[in-house]
């Protein structure tokens, strides 16, 4: 399975949320796209934005304050 990955460490709102929705467009359906970022405000609006576009949130994790979500188009 491809993945498509987003690297927005560093970056603020709303860098991750467009990127994210950016890589969604492109991605194929059943692709897993993950997004890596340390925005604290994106780890809550990307997971809202997959809801509200009905994707599939597959994980969270967050380590070091570096987090990651997986999303499944």
């Amino acid at each position: 399975m491809a993945e498509v990955k987003v690297d927005v460490k560093g970056e603020t709102c709303p860098v991750p949320l467009v990127e994210m929705r950016k890589a969604v467009r492109k991605a194929s359906p059943g692709e897993i796209i993950e997004v890596t970022g340390t925005h604290p405000a994106s780890k809550k609006e990307i997971p809202m934005a997959v809801e509200a576009l009905g994707l599939e949130l597959v994980d969270i994790q967050e380590k070091d304050g570096i987090w990651t979500i997986k999303i499944r188009k």
